[in-house]
């Protein structure tokens, strides 16, 4: 009896340990997120590798310790809605959004998955999260101040331009933000005695029409606020026809004048990529989106681009040269 039941123990002993090495053998969940955007991979290629950036500072490799499943509409819109279930089928942990049509698409697709958005206009009044500081879903990310630096835009054209008299605003009346957008830009135009036109651009085959209807209108330069699909796989068009008609233009993000634009305005893009890597971290370690506020940028651009002031005949003042973070010659 004693002989069988030190046998017992032995063998009970023994598969313990094989147990214990074989839960040590099972292989860690590898993460799984979902990247989704309108624009091209190469209109974001700048964006996504920021965002890879930012989860490597946090010791996230791709292809190692965390799976990426990138998925672009390549510039149409109606193809985000598919984009945004497939990610849902394939169960990824957290979705990352890199523009407000882009969350709107994943906010319709789940309501159980973590949304992270990389900048949105108006997570408000898109209806994306309660409130900044508390969102109260499953999403929570970074907002761009879009509307709160329209101003600032409108002012740097007056400084350049000083008769300036009409500009010609590029807007979208599609995008939740657009209305406040334009208040702002009211009143800035009001403090600086300049009359507005507004042209509404929804599809990029409406720029060349945009643009003649900015010199029909007499307009003295151009406003862009439309930086997301519609005209990001555009850009080199853009800058052309605003070369083409002479006039000055200020754009929100870096990419235009990159491409030979006049000058730029607004929160560096690359850096919200990086900074919502954090919120991709914290949702992994448990956080939920509910919880995170929504937080603001830190990091503004201001970009000059000589080559193009030249083409225009346009000669920008030392006082505003001065003020810029990059001058393109």
């Amino acid at each position: 009896m004693k002989k069988v039941g030190w046998s017992l123990i032995l063998i009970a002993a023994v598969l313990l340990n094989v147990a214990v090495k074989t839960h040590a053998q099972q292989p860690t969940k590898v993460p799984r997120i979902g990247y989704l955007s309108v624009s091209s991979p190469t209109a974001m290629s700048t964006r996504t590798e920021a965002f890879r950036q930012g989860l490597r500072e946090l010791g996230y490799v791709e292809g190692k310790n965390i799976v990426i499943e990138w998925r672009s509409a390549e510039g149409k819109r109606d193809r985000l809605s598919s984009l945004a279930a497939e990610l849902v089928r394939l169960k990824v942990d957290i979705i990352v959004t890199a523009g407000p049509p882009a969350t709107r698409s994943a906010k319709e697709a789940t309501v159980t998955i973590p949304i992270v958005m990389t900048q949105d206009t108006d997570p408000v009044g898109s209806g994306f999260v309660a409130s900044l500081a508390r969102p109260g879903g499953n999403i929570t990310g970074l907002s761009n101040l879009l509307p709160e630096l329209s101003g600032k835009r409108l002012e740097l054209l007056k400084e350049i331009v000083p008769r300036l008299s009409r500009v010609a605003v590029f807007g979208n009346s599609t995008n939740p933000a657009n209305p406040q957008v334009l208040r702002e830009i009211e009143l800035a135009a009001e403090e600086f005695k300049v009359q507005l036109q507004y042209l509404d651009l929804l599809d990029p085959k409406d720029l060349e029409t945009s643009f003649r209807a900015a010199t029909n209108g007499r307009a003295g330069a151009v406003l862009m606020m439309v930086s997301g699909g519609i005209v990001l796989s555009q850009l080199t068009q853009v800058v052309e026809l605003a070369a083409k008609s002479r006039l000055p233009a200020i754009y929100s993000i870096r990419e235009y004048v990159e491409a030979g634009g006049l000058m730029s305005y607004g929160v560096s893009l690359n850096d919200l990529d990086r900074r919502a890597a954090t919120y991709v971290d914290k949702i992994l370690k448990g956080a939920k989106p509910a919880d995170l506020p929504v937080e603001q940028p830190t990091k503004f651009e201001f970009i000059i681009n000589l080559k193009a002031a030249k083409q225009i005949g346009l000669i920008i003042p030392p006082n505003v040269l001065v003020r810029a973070d990059k001058v393109i010659k």
